[in-house]
């Protein structure tokens, strides 16, 4: 797949007010100071946590699951930082999409790269998994500077288009040779890996029982993607791990590139997403605030429960409330026209 490239046809009228809100954030990117987006973020996650009731069940749920040895203030205390550390990741993202490099070095340390330089010296592929802690476009943006191979990424394209191009564009931008790979072209990453590329892959999300098996993560029987064991042998590439947190101190970010998993892909498919899960649960440990908990990790249950996050009464409440104004709408309307 090439590069993005621009299209007049991300110019129409009815996209200006997505570029008016991408202006707007991408000033805030540059002239705030670091610091103060941090604080501002920590701000935004916060009042979005107040608006968004599925976000907060979602949540909630995901910390009394992983964290069954926290008392109720110490799972209250967790969730709030979460929420925190989400809203923080908005600057994050575009502080690896938007800052120049000389200015995003400063923030940066990464360790472990020469794991991933010695591996290319075999000439094999390497996958590397990528997971999702807040800060996670970091990672990405400080590897491809440090490793500048013909690198891939897999994306999920987004359904708005001008969004679609800043955000490859933005990613594509940290490596003369960095393209990103949707994340249904396998043939792609496939011939990729066999070419001796570095793709990254982000294996810690749920897809559902056709693609997975179950196994444990923070002792949660969770349905693991089996797709990094087969690209690691139809690809016959190496895996390593790479993740991204953001320093407790507050002065930048810590990503790290972790020893090559050696028995990924010579073991069963079950085997190896456990030991992608342990690995995860590991990293989550150290920095438990900074993972991606508003995501619904565990919704794909072995017992079939379809509303395992108690959402349906939500979804009902809204759709009812939605007919209630509806059906408001419409008796104003046959009284207006009854009055005329």
């Amino acid at each position: 797949m090439e590069k993005i490239k621009f299209s007049v046809k991300l110019l129409h009228p009815k996209y200006w007010p997505v570029w008016f809100a991408m202006a707007i954030w991408w000033l805030l990117i540059q002239v705030l100071p670091f610091r103060l987006q941090m604080w501002l973020g920590a701000k935004i996650g916060r009042l979005a946590a107040k608006l968004s009731k599925r976000r907060r069940m979602i949540t909630h749920k995901n910390i009394e699951l992983c964290f069954p040895e926290l008392d109720e203030k110490a799972k209250e205390k967790l969730f709030w930082q979460t929420m925190e550390s989400t809203g923080r990741g908005l600057f994050d993202t575009g502080i690896a999409w938007f800052w120049p490099y000389w200015r995003l070095k400063k923030v940066i340390d990464i360790r472990g790269v020469d794991h991933l330089l010695k591996a290319k010296e075999s000439g094999k592929g390497i996958l590397l998994l990528t997971y999702h802690f807040t800060s996670l476009e970091m990672g990405c943006a400080a590897l491809n500077r440090h490793y500048p191979y013909l690198n891939r990424g897999v994306y999920r394209p987004h359904g708005n288009p001008v969004y679609d191009y800043i955000m490859r564009k933005g990613r594509e931008r940290h490596g003369e040779g960095l393209e990103a790979l949707p994340r249904k072209d396998v043939r792609g990453m496939v011939r990729a890996l066999r070419k001796g590329n570095l793709l990254f892959f982000l294996p810690d999300q749920d897809y559902g029982h056709k693609y997975s098996v179950f196994v444990p993560f923070f002792n949660v029987d969770a349905a693991t993607i089996t797709s990094p064991t087969q690209l690691t042998k139809l690809g016959a590439a190496r895996v390593f791990s790479l993740y991204c947190v953001r320093k407790r101190d507050g002065s930048g970010y810590l990503v790290e590139v972790f020893p090559e998993h050696e028995n990924y892909g010579k073991d069963d498919e079950k085997e190896d997403a456990l030991t992608m899960n342990r690995f995860l649960e590991e990293r989550i440990r150290e920095y438990p605030e900074q993972y991606l908990w508003v995501h619904r990790r565990f919704k794909s249950r072995q017992d079939n429960d379809e509303d395992f996050y108690g959402l349906q009464a939500l979804r009902s409440f809204r759709r009812n409330r939605r007919k209630r104004s509806e059906e408001h709408a419409r008796r104003e309307m046959q009284k207006s026209a009854n009055n005329k």
